[in-house]
């Protein structure tokens, strides 16, 4: 970006407020400082505008500098991805830091939405995947003790209307606060249709190199993982435009295995259902690589003859026949017939479509 178009820029969104330092070269100091990159500069005024009257460009200019001297704890940790993106100039990350740091002393809450956030893909975040940010351990065994306990009074045993509907609304006024913090600090925009968010890519690199460097990656990602899973339904036709909007978040949890057994078995269910709606669109190898690792988790944590995991063997012995691979679909339904046969019968409905599936993949062969 030019200097006239990055000062302008910073004017724009500045507001054409004096901000008391009466020093036209400190703005331009500012920029040159930024290296005219759009973003930083969008964070920069987005930081100064919320804190006036008590601050001005020239504080923030002399906060950056130091904020440039230590940023070394950040940069320094795991940050050889940053430093290969050629877009992730010094200063954004700076007036990320700057900001963010802000945000954790005054609404820790809009902190925690942020992280949680940066793990979804970037564009359409849904706000009803957002909402929910409490650690909860083991989240599919525990959901429906939770579900029954959070519905019915301690002491009455009757469910209490005035207190769950006030605790509701009072959730939902934090939410807006902690996003109506994000959208002046231009952490994060809000699209037209008022239901989704998007995230710069860089922010979002930013927050999850941080969360890594303080220990809080799999914190998050277990958040994210939860939540996800939650929402994603079946690949059915009637699902489908929820799946279709769904399910870029369900290509980014994929890159982004857990390490702690109870979610991974969350996570498979969300690259299941993903993989269910990639078959659907016609996806050979989304459909593959999804139900692979759906069936390679499920058989080391539930075992071969778990129903789950010959559901996510089928899954991938489907993606093999849309991709032409036709012997190693005959293989895997094979397997998933005759262990099915034996743990569920003849006549179970699940035996019944592992025997239809075979029937398909030998027609198609000629057989």
């Amino acid at each position: 970006m030019s200097s006239e178009d990055a000062l302008t820029l910073f004017e724009n969104r500045l507001g054409g407020v004096d901000d008391g330092s009466n020093d036209g070269d400190v703005g331009a100091e500012l920029l040159v400082a930024l290296e005219f990159m759009p973003l930083a500069i969008v964070q920069a005024a987005a930081y100064i505008l919320r804190r006036r009257p008590r601050f001005s460009v020239r504080k923030y200019l002399q906060g950056f500098r130091e904020s440039d001297r230590k940023r070394a704890s950040l940069l320094d940790y795991n940050s050889k991805e940053l430093r290969r993106d050629r877009e992730a100039k010094n200063s954004i990350i700076v007036t990320w830091q700057i900001s963010f740091d802000h945000v954790r002393k005054i609404r820790s809450s809009a902190a925690d939405l942020l992280s949680l956030m940066s793990f979804f893909d970037r564009q359409g975040i849904p706000d009803a995947l957002l909402q929910d940010r409490s650690e909860q351990i083991n989240s599919r065994q525990d959901q429906s003790e939770s579900t029954a306990s959070s519905c019915v009074d301690d002491d009455t045993g009757y469910i209490d209307d005035e207190e769950g509907s006030a605790s509701q609304s009072s959730i939902s006024d934090g939410f807006e606060e902690d996003v109506s913090v994000l959208r002046n600090y231009s952490f994060i925009s809000v699209n037209t249709n008022g239901t989704t968010f998007e995230m710069h890519g860089l922010v979002q690199l930013a927050m999850k190199k941080w969360l890594e460097a303080h220990g809080q990656i799999e914190r998050w990602k277990r958040q994210f993982i939860k939540n996800l899973d939650a929402e994603l339904p079946t690949g059915e036709y009637e699902n489908w435009e929820k799946c279709r909007a769904l399910f870029p978040h369900a290509q980014s949890a994929a890159a982004q295995r857990p390490k702690e057994q109870y979610s991974l078995l969350d996570w498979a269910s969300i690259l299941y259902n993903a993989a269910w709606y990639a078959l659907r669109m016609g996806k050979g190898v989304e459909t593959e690589n999804m139900a692979v690792h759906v069936m390679k988790v499920r058989k080391k944590i539930l075992g071969d003859e778990h129903s789950d995991t010959l559901n996510g063997m089928a899954m991938v012995s489907l993606a093999h026949s849309l991709n032409g691979r036709w012997d190693d679909a005959e293989k895997l339904e094979v397997q998933v017939m005759e262990t099915s046969k034996t743990k569920l019968g003849v006549d179970h409905p699940s035996t019944l479509t592992g025997m239809a599936n075979l029937a398909s993949t030998l027609w198609n062969q000629g057989r």
